[in-house]
């Protein structure tokens, strides 16, 4: 008897090799920051020449030695403004969009669970929520005075089951006692520590087992910018 041809698995999507996405991002960055080129040349021959300068005046350094280190120097300043402008840039393509404050959070390294949207109200006020080494974060982004009582409902709802974990409140916008999401990632990796590695796979079973007993949450009106693979893998220099 025959045997049937096995199906053709079905091809992997290849990923987009690292100068497409560089190429990519340096096109998104450009629609909002035009000088971007010229800031990056201006930054790349600036620090090149500085540290190839120094490097001259050592004895016996030669040429050949100074000018590689610096033109090592100037293309590493110049790739860490382009992550910094192209972050700022891929922020503002979402900013005014539901979810952004989870697109930023988006771009912080390992370490962190990310749990968009744990809590919203019809006013499209959203509670996401982070758990890293400073504990548990909840993010609220809408109405400040909305979000007061939605936070305060999260966090006693936290607080029955994670009550020995620090537990930090934070509400993105550019008000008095607010987070801009442009500072958001740098502020929220800058807290406290209060969460060590070995016990962040037991808060994470018992939040689980805590939203598995929570109503669904209603999906917000317009896209949800929780995504932004381009510029996190830049950011993350991965």
């Amino acid at each position: 008897m025959a045997k049937e041809p096995k199906a053709p698995k079905p091809k992997k999507a290849k990923k987009p090799s690292r100068i497409k996405q560089l190429i990519e991002m340096y096109r998104m960055t450009r629609e909002s920051d035009p000088k971007i080129g010229l800031i990056l040349l201006l930054w790349f021959f600036g620090v090149g020449v500085a540290v190839a300068a120094i490097g001259m005046l050592l004895p016996g350094a030669g040429i050949a030695l100074p000018t590689v280190t610096g033109v090592m120097a100037g293309l590493l300043a110049a790739l860490i403004i382009f992550g910094r402008r192209g972050q700022h840039a891929a922020l503002a393509q979402v900013a005014d969009k539901p979810g952004a404050a989870a697109a930023a959070l988006g771009l912080l390294r390992r370490g962190w669970k990310l749990d968009p949207t744990v809590a919203f109200n019809k006013q499209q006020d959203i509670v996401h929520r982070l758990v890293g080494p400073p504990g548990i974060v909840l993010v609220g982004e809408g109405n400040p005075n909305r979000l007061k009582g939605l936070l305060a409902s999260e966090r006693r709802r936290h607080e029955r089951v994670v009550s020995e974990i620090p537990l930090h409140e934070v509400i993105v916008g550019e008000g008095e006692g607010q987070v801009s999401l442009y500072k958001l990632t740098n502020y929220v990796a800058k807290l406290p520590k209060g969460l060590k590695p070995a016990g962040m796979t037991d808060v994470l079973a018992r939040l689980k087992a805590m939203d598995a007993h929570r109503s669904p949450v209603p999906i917000p009106k317009g896209p949800m910018p929780t995504s932004m693979k381009g510029a996190r893998s830049q950011m993350r220099g991965r």
